[in-house]
């Protein structure tokens, strides 16, 4: 009995072209899938930091920051584990800044990013922690957009597979970067067999995050950066068993890749966080409220329309405040400031005035007793006398003495 071997029924097509030119100007599918990435995670970040209290368009001023440090912590990640590419026999030190030739780390890009994340919270007076629980959801799902870049590239799959959905993977051309091989009929060249499209899975992953960490969110009102926490372990635990069915090349600690020890340690570190950190979620209010310019009187047609519609946009405050669920809400209904807790209805120079005029007034009080007291005293002769003392006694009989606990 011979067994026929084992031939796919279907398979998971690759591009074979990553690279596109616009004129003199090259059009990577890679970038575009970054950029669509970052475009959905600022999409999703908006919507959540306006639901916490900051002001529309803060997303942007945080992108400017984080998104640039991002991408130089995804590429010094990439240049640190990997420097024999670069700094080793026959490497290029040059190439290390060469990032649409790829290599971006995403362990480099979320460190990255929260440190200019970090800058751009205080720069706007938000606190780190209200970023970050807000962009919890959309970093994953624009990992997952950013994976496609690596499907247009032929690159991040696993061993040889003979699942229907096994990826077909082009031999890339060394000399023509984005294109794949072409034999003398001008056909694509594929690598032999199927493989695990790797980069779905993770992709695929990602989306899974996104959504239990929008579930667990809504489910236990997370705050104080714990959403990001929950996040950054769900990543974890998913980019560990992906990381093990990746065959390229990769630097081996112990036999094990660097980025299975680097998603352990990740993990427990963000564990560690979400199960010591506790408080409720954080909600912003606005440091004193931006006021609109008061309309002008007088002929209508002397009035400038467009001042008036720019006095009327909305102007991003100076900072904000933490306060609870209960008091943002009631800010949302009323638009009335609930009090900080430090604040101070009186000036020093108002208390000053009012405990003076307080201790002139008791002068007063105890002055007019005493003329009373004198007066009566005189009028009332012997037998007023006897019956006060008599009373005083009684009163002294029947106190209650002093609560020490009161």
């Amino acid at each position: 009995m011979t067994l026929a071997p084992m031939t796919p029924l279907a398979a998971m097509p690759s591009p074979s072209t990553a690279v596109w030119q616009l004129g003199p100007v090259p059009i990577r599918a890679y970038a575009l899938c970054i950029i669509l990435g970052i475009v959905v995670a600022c999409v999703v970040t908006e919507y959540r930091l306006r639901r916490r209290g900051v002001a529309p368009g803060a997303v942007l001023d945080i992108a400017v920051w984080a998104v640039p440090a991002g991408i130089i912590g995804a590429r010094i990640y990439h240049v640190i584990t990997s420097p024999e590419k670069y700094f080793g026999a026959g490497g290029e030190p040059i190439k290390a800044l060469y990032i649409w030739e790829g290599g971006l780390g995403i362990w480099g890009a979320v460190a990255g990013g929260a440190v200019g994340a970090w800058l751009a919270a205080r720069q706007l007076g938000i606190p780190f922690t209200v970023i970050a629980d807000a962009l919890a959801p959309g970093l994953p799902l624009a990992q997952a957009v950013g994976r496609l870049g690596n499907w247009f590239n032929n690159e991040l799959y696993g061993g040889r597979t003979t699942l229907p959905w096994g990826l077909e993977v082009h031999v890339m051309d060394p000399d023509n970067p984005g294109h794949a091989l072409r034999d003398d009929a001008g056909n694509p060249v594929l690598q032999p067999g199927l493989y695990h499209p790797a980069f779905l899975y993770e992709a695929l992953w990602n989306v899974g995050v996104a959504a239990l960490v929008l579930y667990l969110d809504r489910k236990l009102r997370l705050g104080r950066g714990r959403a990001f926490a929950l996040y950054v372990m769900g990543y974890t635990v998913g980019r560990f068993w992906i990381e093990l069915m990746r065959t390229d090349e990769a630097n081996l600690i112990l036999g094990v890749r660097l980025n299975v020890w680097t998603a352990v340690l990740v993990f427990l570190g963000a564990l560690a966080y979400f199960v010591r950190v506790r408080g409720p979620r954080e909600y912003l209010v606005p440091v004193g409220e931006p006021a609109l310019a008061p309309t002008p009187s007088g002929d209508v047609s002397q009035v400038d329309l467009s001042a008036r519609e720019a006095a009327a946009r909305p102007v991003v405050p100076e900072g904000y405040r933490v306060v609870s669920e209960e008091q943002f809400d009631t800010y949302r209904k009323t638009g009335v400031l609930p009090p900080a807790d430090d604040e101070r209805t009186e000036s020093p120079d108002d208390d000053a005035t009012t405990a003076e005029a307080a201790d002139a007034t008791t002068a007063d009080a105890d002055a007019a007793d005493r003329a009373d007291a004198d007066g009566a005293d005189s009028d009332a002769g012997p037998e007023r006398a006897d019956a006060e003392r008599t009373n005083a006694g009684r009163a002294d009989a029947g106190a209650r003495p002093t609560d020490r606990d009161s």
